[in-house]
């Protein structure tokens, strides 16, 4: 068995180019962080076959990009996620917060508005704070709750997911030099 799982290791770390494989390219390396950085996670649990996909994708990507401090959290709906944003980002403890939700018609509140008030409010709880807050809450113009739509946006959730933590990883490393900068007085 040990060999065996040598042999294979082996075989992946010097791959041979044959016409049938073809030479893929390299792997990207991600910059580094000068510090650690720790990223909240909220997500709402409404839609939540929907909504993990982008946990999934986000959490494998943005540890691709060296941060691998996330701390994951769910509250009942999207409307619920900006006072949660807002207590985290208090803390001080998170370099970055993380919003995703799945909004639909229904319930007591038009979708549009439940979206609009939530981006802003996520866009206010950064500005009072300066902790840097991300939203993968989207809102479909018509969201069926039909096998057709849900692996649609299960599929469209898991390309926000790695799209959110190339947003974050990049948004922190900025940040890392401009108050790096700041500090040495380059900027100020």
């Amino acid at each position: 068995m040990n060999q065996m799982l040598q042999d294979q290791d082996v075989q992946t770390s010097q791959p041979e180019v044959t016409p049938e494989t073809p030479n893929r390219p390299p792997a990207v390396e991600h910059p580094r962080f000068a510090k650690p950085q720790r990223v909240a996670f909220v997500q709402s649990s409404w839609h939540r076959d929907v909504v993990e996909e982008c946990r999934i994708a986000f959490l494998k990507e943005i540890e691709a990009r060296h941060i691998t401090n996330i701390d994951v959290f769910e509250v009942p709906g999207s409307f619920e996620i900006p006072l949660h944003a807002q207590i985290l980002a208090k803390t001080r403890r998170y370099t970055a917060i993380v919003a995703a939700g799945l909004v639909v018609d229904g319930g007591i509140y038009r979708h549009e508005f439940v979206a609009d008030t939530v981006i802003k409010a996520l866009m206010d709880v950064q500005l009072r704070t300066e902790v840097p807050v991300f939203s993968a809450v989207l809102t479909p113009q018509q969201f069926h709750e039909t096998e057709v739509h849900y692996d649609f946006f299960r599929r469209h959730f898991a390309i926000k997911g790695v799209e959110v933590a190339e947003a974050c990883a990049k948004t922190l490393l900025s940040l890392e030099r401009l108050r790096g900068q700041v500090a040495a007085g380059i900027v100020g």
